[in-house]
């Protein structure tokens, strides 16, 4: 890094961020991916990370990870009061068999829904503001006071995904990636070896997993991810877009 650019870090707390992935990459980028957690988890934020998981399709890999390093890793899970029963069963279910002591359920703000959502239809008229009121601004909240954060996102989920980083610098924290690279493939083998259960609406048709209004049962041959707002040009449902991304004024969407 030149002069100039460490100048510049020191004074910009973001391009100092995005130095810090960088470095993270450069050492860790292309390490295994409980290498990669075991190094966040243990040592760069050690007592200031945190995971976040929808409890979805193949969650219980990252999950059984992360239980294996720290079984007290906050994870958080966000219920939006739109999800699927089964995805709550299932929750308890890997929650119960992996041992995780720190499971965080976040929820929207009531005042939120009263402004924003008043009859929980707002789905059917303005998925990006539902999804605003219902994840991100619990997340936002939750993810107070954590400097950095691990996703379970993989490239092969194609998108806005496909080019994914293993290590992402985001609204201030740190966002590690560490399946970034896996495959499909690699994911069941994984989950097999490790006899972790799937969720039930996997085999129903369902290979990507969200609130049950706005997942659909994907087709042979689609994309995994299809079935989520299907007909619409929507692909993220927020939390994983930086804060302009993330706006609802219409300037970010």
């Amino acid at each position: 890094m030149a002069l100039a650019d460490i100048a510049n870090a020191a004074l910009d707390p973001e391009l100092a961020l995005g130095a810090e992935a960088r470095a993270l990459a450069a050492r860790y980028g292309e390490a295994p991916a409980e290498d990669i957690l075991r190094a966040a988890i243990r040592e760069q934020y050690r007592g200031e990370i945190a995971m976040v998981s929808s409890f979805g399709a193949d969650s219980a890999v990252l999950l059984h990870m992360v239980a294996r390093i720290d079984r007290t890793t906050p994870v958080l899970f966000i219920d939006t009061g739109k999800l699927f029963p089964e995805t709550l069963r299932y929750r308890d279910r890997i929650v119960a068999q992996l041992g995780l002591a720190d499971i965080r359920s976040l929820g929207p703000d009531p005042q939120d829904l009263a402004a924003s959502d008043p009859g929980g239809m707002l789905w059917m008229s303005d998925t990006d503001r539902c999804c605003h009121v219902r994840k991100v601004l619990p997340l936002d909240r939750a993810l107070k006071g954590f400097a950095a954060w691990i996703s379970g996102r993989k490239r092969f989920q194609g998108g806005v995904r496909a080019a994914l980083p293993v290590f992402e610098a985001e609204d201030g924290r740190i966002k590690v990636n560490p399946l970034a690279g896996w495959s499909a493939g690699e994911i069941l083998a994984y989950a097999r070896s490790h006899d972790l259960p799937p969720h039930p609406l996997v085999a129903q048709g369902y290979p990507s997993i969200g609130c049950l209004p706005c997942t659909d049962k994907v087709r042979p041959g689609e994309d995994a991810r299809a079935g989520r707002w299907r007909g619409q040009a929507k692909t993220e449902c927020g939390i994983h877009l930086t804060t302009h991304g993330r706006e609802i004024d219409g300037s970010g969407i």
